[in-house]
């Protein structure tokens, strides 16, 4: 098989997936996480690595929407306060920084946590308002995990992009914005 042929392969592998966790995603849980971001002041982000990434980009694509969206350790985030709300991303739910400052949310502020993750049963469990579950194979190899030919966690991290980008799309549609009005949020000094 050639590189051509490997290529196309690969993309079909890779779609396959995606489609597959997507759609294995409880829309109740994405509704109502469209709803506590919706009803939020302030929408907080906490996450690492390649996680912390795709995190950032939905605090952008919200902001585009007008939200006031921060990610936690920026050098302009505000203080968070019971009326925000903190969105921890976080595949087995272990993850020490994210897992730290969830627990601190909710001690300092009581604000409404939740948890976007593959891991049901973490701790996160309980400090966390609801979970967001993408059923994707963490380092836990739970046995209703959806299986990657991918290395590693690049599963659930491209999930957790799309399902932002795709909350955000429903966000417009449940708003009824337009569009072309989102470039006054965009940055400008580029």
């Amino acid at each position: 098989m050639g590189f051509n042929e490997e290529y196309k392969k690969a993309c079909g592998d890779v779609m396959a997936e995606l489609e597959k966790t997507l759609l294995a995603v409880d829309p109740e849980q994405l509704e109502r996480l469209r709803d506590e971001i919706l009803a939020a002041d302030q929408v907080f982000f906490v996450g690492v690595g390649r996680v912390m990434l795709a995190l950032q980009c939905i605090c952008k694509r919200l902001a585009h929407l007008g939200i006031r969206a921060h990610y936690v350790g920026e050098i302009t985030e505000p203080a968070i306060t019971k009326d925000d709300l903190l969105i921890v991303g976080s595949g087995s739910g272990a993850s020490l920084f994210p897992l730290g400052i969830a627990k601190k949310a909710r001690a300092a502020v009581d604000c409404r946590i939740v948890h976007i993750g593959s891991n049901p049963n973490s701790e996160m469990k309980e400090i966390a308002d609801f979970m967001v579950r993408i059923p994707v194979r963490t380092k836990f190899y739970l046995e209703d995990e959806i299986d990657s030919c991918q290395p590693m966690t690049s599963l659930f991290e491209q999930s957790v992009l799309l399902l932002g980008d795709i909350l955000a799309k429903m966000i417009i549609e449940e708003k009824g914005l337009d569009m072309k009005s989102l470039w006054q949020y965009h940055a400008n000094l580029e």
